[in-house]
């Protein structure tokens, strides 16, 4: 699976203030939609799943009650 994003495990730079604002300003995603594809690639790989194929939540750990008015 080729993905449009990449990980860099082996980059690190404790830079200043100025390094980063410039690093942040030129290399984030900018709109909402890039930001939650980032997020979800991000999630994709901490959480070792598909960014394809999603896990799906288990339903059986939650119980809905209605609330008595």
């Amino acid at each position: 699976m080729k993905s449009e994003f990449k990980l860099d495990r082996t980059a690190f730079h404790a830079g200043t203030h100025q390094e980063t604002e410039r690093y942040y300003s030129r290399n984030q995603p900018k709109t909402a939609k890039e930001r939650l594809l980032a997020a979800n690639y991000l999630n994709s790989v901490a959480f070792q799943f598909d960014v394809n194929n999603p896990l799906k939540m288990d339903r059986t750990a939650f119980a809905m009650r209605k609330h008595a008015l």
